[in-house]
């Protein structure tokens, strides 16, 4: 007989006269001649309830039955007597495939957060846990969803490169060398030239240079991948592997990226709400009551657009003490993003034409020549969600903010070269996809939106 998933059949419209369900014990209870075991795969938040009669060949085994216990079961499903259920299977058959000792971590009662990333390989056996990543899986469909609707073409992007796309060198680095006797050149600097690619190599920090050239080619495309930051930050916001979705356009301004991030992040919120009902009623119900009524608020709500130098000026005129004092010339801080978003605007920010100084080589200058055409989408509750630009598209201005950014020009020579063939406007972003996840469901740190997180000190799992 095939496996029956738990979603499936608590969505039934009839009873059956034969099911089978797999699945792992999350509660039983004891009457005097039942048992009444609560059984979920993974299919859905809802358990489905097991009456477990004494008629059963090993019913003194699952009378003993313990959590975390993996079962299959066979019988019949039927109308439930119980309160909050339709359905319910009356067992005729119970097989006990793999017994949790009591030594199990997972007990009927309420684990912290951080307790949790202690067993992040148990953790998906949660309420909370298994609807994070049922959220998480719907999401990246989604943004898939989104973007073939849009006509985008999807592009796979490097996950190992040599260039610094941020220009931090915040990266980590791949190597192949005997790191115990690694070759030296006469100077004593390492000689890479015998690693692996025979240059240096790194964990990409961003797809985007690779998705320009694409763009450049093929109009709308986007990619959706891992990527990695050697920043040694301990924030909730912070992670050292994370995920992007980088979409790049190529005859698009500034205001045309801001249009399409608006648009976005609109989408995936609607759709997670709609397609995600259940799961996300967990989160409003027990993560964060708020969580409803913010999630409406930013799908009704036009997004602000606002100058950074208006930005700047409502943050120092506010009355408001913050940790770091807002300044022209410095970047927004965790503090000044959410005061614009939470306190004074109450609804997502557009933060636009940032000051040169404080922002990457590939952006575009603006005619003041202090100012380049990027943009960071702040949202309640998380700060900055996206962080994007139109790209300097002009070659002269290119080579000479790379100049100012102490990049070579021969390690960048074939992004140099898209600006010599056929340049045109473009524009893009990133959206950084575990903030969005923080976004949907109010869980306060990264770590609880992402598998296994990576972040400093912690490579366990």
């Amino acid at each position: 007989m095939k496996r029956s998933k738990i979603k499936d059949l608590l969505h039934a419209d009839v009873p059956q006269d034969s099911v089978l369900v797999k699945g792992w014990v999350r509660t039983r209870r004891d009457a005097k001649d039942f048992s009444f075991i609560e059984v979920n795969d993974g299919s859905c938040l809802t358990n489905i309830q097991i009456v477990a009669g004494g008629g059963l060949d090993n019913f003194a085994e699952v009378k003993k039955v313990s959590l975390g216990t993996a079962v299959i079961v066979s019988g019949r499903m039927i109308r439930s007597a119980g309160k909050g259920q339709q359905w319910e299977v009356a067992a005729e058959k119970i097989t006990l495939l793999s017994p949790a000792p009591e030594s199990y971590p997972l007990q009927k009662k309420r684990h912290s957060d951080e307790f949790l990333r202690t067993i992040a390989h148990l953790r998906p056996r949660t309420n909370k846990y298994g609807a994070v990543f049922r959220i998480r899986s719907e999401l990246a469909y989604a943004v898939h969803d989104f973007f073939r609707k849009k006509g985008f073409t999807y592009v796979h992007t490097p996950i190992i490169t040599a260039s610094d796309c941020e220009g931090a060198g915040e990266m980590f680095q791949v190597t192949a060398l005997d790191l115990r006797r690694p070759p030296q050149k006469e100077d004593g600097a390492t000689d890479f030239s015998l690693d692996f690619f025979g240059a240096p190599a790194n964990l990409t920090v961003s797809g985007q240079l690779s998705a320009e050239m694409f763009a450049l080619s093929l109009g709308d495309v986007y990619t959706f991948g891992p990527t990695f930051r050697a920043e040694n930050s301990n924030t909730r916001r912070h992670a050292a592997e994370f995920w992007m979705v980088e979409p790049e356009m190529a005859f698009c301004d500034l205001g045309g990226n801001m249009d399409l991030a608006e648009e976005t992040v609109k989408y995936l919120i609607g759709h997670i709400l709609t397609a995600c009902r259940e799961d996300m009623e967990l989160f409003i119900r027990f993560v964060d009551p708020s969580l409803g009524v913010k999630l409406e608020n930013i799908l009704s709500a036009d997004f602000v657009r606002l100058r950074y130098e208006s930005a700047v000026e409502v943050l120092e005129h506010c009355g408001q003490k913050f940790q770091y004092p807002a300044a022209f010339g410095a970047d927004l801080q965790s503090e000044h993003e959410r005061y614009l978003t939470e306190q004074h605007f109450k609804k997502p920010v557009m933060v636009y034409d940032y000051p040169a100084a404080i922002k990457p080589f590939y952006m575009r200058c603006n005619d003041d020549h202090k100012t380049v055409a990027a943009m960071d989408v702040l949202v309640p509750g998380i700060g900055e969600i996206i962080g994007g630009s139109q790209r300097e598209e002009r070659l002269d201005v290119l080579v000479s903010r790379m100049a100012e950014a102490g990049l070579s020009r021969e390690n960048y020579w074939w992004y140099i070269d898209s600006r010599r063939f056929g340049s045109v406007e473009h524009s893009g972003f990133g959206l950084g996809f575990e903030r969005l996840m923080m976004l949907l469901t109010g869980m306060a740190n990264i770590r609880d939106v992402i598998p296994f997180p990576r972040t400093p000190g912690s490579i366990d799992f």
